[in-house]
């Protein structure tokens, strides 16, 4: 089997393993601990980068900001810069992230279901 590195994918693991390379990039993308979330309070509506703060709560704005680039990067969020002053940012989902939510719902319906009951 191919490698898969730090680089991304060989082209030969692409081709020849494909099932295991869909995981595998979506694996990829996803890596961090916030991105779910960040695309879960972006599901339903654009958000400015102090509720996405607020939201998450004990992620420090470092944290914070590299996640945000990483979901930009991988084109699953847009970033739209205001000219004002203070500058306003805002951040929602792309088509790509778009098609990702109904994972998030899934994956929100499991945590439901099979995760810790509380009264």
């Amino acid at each position: 089997m191919s490698r898969i590195c730090k680089d991304g994918f060989d082209k030969e693991c692409i081709k020849e393993q494909r099932e295991v390379y869909g995981i595998a990039y979506t694996q990829n993308i996803l890596s961090g601990r916030w991105k779910y979330l960040i695309l879960w309070f972006l599901k339903s509506t654009k958000r400015r980068y102090s509720e996405i703060k607020a939201f998450l709560g004990d992620i420090s704005q470092g944290s914070l900001t590299k996640q945000l680039r990483e979901l930009e990067t991988d084109g699953l969020i847009n970033r739209k810069i205001y000219p004002e002053v203070p500058p306003r940012v805002e951040y929602s989902l792309t088509s790509k992230g778009e098609e990702f939510v109904p994972i998030i719902d899934l994956m929100e319906e499991f945590g439901k279901k099979f995760g810790e009951q509380v009264d």
